[in-house]
């Protein structure tokens, strides 16, 4: 025992703990045991303290901004028990949010020549800044809107707009004309907004006003295309071209923040999430597997097509002998079409919400061909023929494109944004088309020979929309009869947000279209 206790070593006395100093703190070794250690003085930086404090200052704005991002007011809040209500208020929301946020591919429209005094550069150079910004909202048709069958809506439409006009900063104050022409394309890709809200109005709105409330969206588009037009020359007439610009800056915040606070939250339509190749690929295979998306397209191509022939080649017709107008004069013209844009969602309430959207289309075709013909033959010697012409295009294009969009949005509920993407795709190309189609021709044979084209784009898309019956289930044929008024109108199971039985059915019965089983 004695020998046992000799053999056992010494133990280790404790360490001894010194008064620490103004500076100073304990930290604990690998073994656990405390001891003095000199941290830096508050008065001597070190990159220590430095990545200390980045660290502190990440852990904290982190969460917050995680909170800030995924907070919503209490009305906002999705409930599956009780989804979000389309309320009067909140479809001119959206109308808004669309008129302003399109409006920021047509500001530089009105002042390209100032553009180019400011950058030194010359008109045709200027010119590129529309055409990139332009091409940006094309490609971003095709390759962010698709994005919106499987990203939950708000978050998505929310970051859009955010980053667009935090990139549009650029845009106010950048002096390289290289930047301003980069920026604004990428601007034109992130500005496409309103094309997410018009398939979320056809998720929220009851189906029996889903016309009407299109119509608001869809009007809100067709004025900010306006407004940007005038408010930017008028504004450059008197101010430097850039207030615009940060005029544009502030409305985009604004659209933020009334979108932060009541847009609604929606859940993905897709959670599993696509495969993206796969999901552009079926863009192009709706086209060839749903015989309504198709027939729809198609109207749209030739209608988009004659409406930028009409006002591309109107500018030629006004400035030339018998009128010579000044430019204001000819500018003046665009204001026409507003009577047409306001009373489109008393129109779609009256009528497309009524009767099936086939007829509705028919009516606006057969209204903008007899004003083309009108528009034609007299437009060269009197000046009421473009003027009548001008409403009418403007009667056919709103009332067709309403229609057109109340009857795809009830092909795939589960795929409405890639049925909106082929749709505008369509539309898209067939505005390219008519401005290069209608230019070659005013300069072959004058104003009769592209008024010519558009009266024959618009008799085929008659024919297009007669081929097929507004209940075909087939590519061709009118079966299912030919009632005009929409089957069981109204009826009172639809006063819940359509998504709901949209999803069950395939379709929507308000549509006329037949049961098609939903794929992703």
């Amino acid at each position: 025992m004695a020998e046992a206790e000799k053999a056992k070593p010494p133990s280790t006395p404790p360490p001894l703990l010194l008064p620490l100093d103004a500076g100073e703190s304990r930290t604990d070794d690998d073994s656990g045991l405390a001891e003095k250690t000199q941290t830096p003085s508050p008065s001597e930086p070190s990159q220590t303290s430095s990545d200390t404090e980045d660290a502190g200052a990440a852990a904290f704005l982190l969460p917050l901004y995680r909170r800030l991002w995924n907070w919503k007011p209490r009305p906002a809040r999705y409930d599956p028990d009780n989804p979000p209500k389309f309320t009067v208020w909140m479809n001119i929301l959206f109308g808004f949010a669309s008129c302003f946020t399109v409006s920021n591919l047509y500001y530089n429209q009105a002042i390209l020549n100032r553009m180019a005094e400011t950058f030194g550069v010359s008109f045709e150079q200027a010119s590129s800044v529309a055409t990139l910004m332009q091409a940006g909202y094309a490609a971003g048709l095709l390759l962010i809107c698709p994005l919106g069958d499987i990203f939950p809506r708000r978050p998505f439409m929310l970051a859009l707009i955010g980053f667009t006009a935090a990139l549009w900063l650029v845009l106010c104050l950048t002096h390289s004309f290289a930047a301003f022409a980069g920026v604004s394309f990428v601007c034109g890709a992130t500005t496409v907004t309103p094309q997410l809200m018009l398939p979320l109005v056809g998720d929220l709105a009851p189906a029996h006003r889903r016309a009407s409330s299109l119509a608001v969206v869809v009007s809100g588009l067709s004025l900010g295309i306006l407004v940007a037009r005038i408010l930017s020359g008028v504004m450059a007439s008197y101010t430097d071209w850039r207030d615009i610009y940060w005029f544009g800056l502030g409305v985009q915040f604004l659209v933020l923040a009334l979108l932060y606070v009541f847009l609604p939250d929606y859940p993905s339509k897709n959670p599993g999430g696509l495969n993206y190749f796969g999901m552009l690929w079926s863009v192009a295979r709706l086209l060839v597997t749903e015989p309504l998306l198709l027939q729809a397209s198609l109207v749209s191509f030739l209608m988009s097509a004659v409406f930028t022939s009409y006002w591309t080649t109107l500018s030629f017709l006004l400035s030339s002998p018998p009128y010579s107008y000044s430019s204001t004069a000819i500018g003046l013209f665009g204001l026409i079409g507003v009577i047409v844009i306001v009373s489109a969602p008393i129109y779609s309430r009256l009528v497309i919400d009524r009767v099936v959207p086939l007829f509705s289309a028919l009516l606006g075709l057969t209204i903008e061909l007899a004003g083309l013909v009108v528009g034609t033959v007299t437009g060269s010697t009197h000046v009421v023929g473009p003027i009548i012409q001008a409403i009418t295009v403007d009667i056919g294009a709103q009332f067709t494109q309403i229609a057109n969009r109340s009857a795809i949005y009830g092909i795939q509920p589960l795929a409405r944004n890639r049925v909106n993407t082929a749709y505008m795709v369509a539309a898209f190309s067939g505005q390219l088309t008519g401005t290069a189609v209608g230019n070659r021709l005013y300069a072959e044979g004058g104003w009769v020979y592209s008024g010519s084209c558009s009266i024959a784009f618009i008799a085929l898309a008659i024919l297009i929309c007669l081929v097929r019956g507004p209940r075909e289930q087939g590519w061709f044929g009118w079966s299912g009869g030919w009632a005009i008024r929409k089957d069981d109108w109204p009826s009172k199971k639809r006063d819940v947000p359509a998504e709901g039985a949209a999803e069950e059915g395939g379709v929507d019965s308000d549509n006329a279209q037949p049961p098609i089983p939903a794929r992703a």
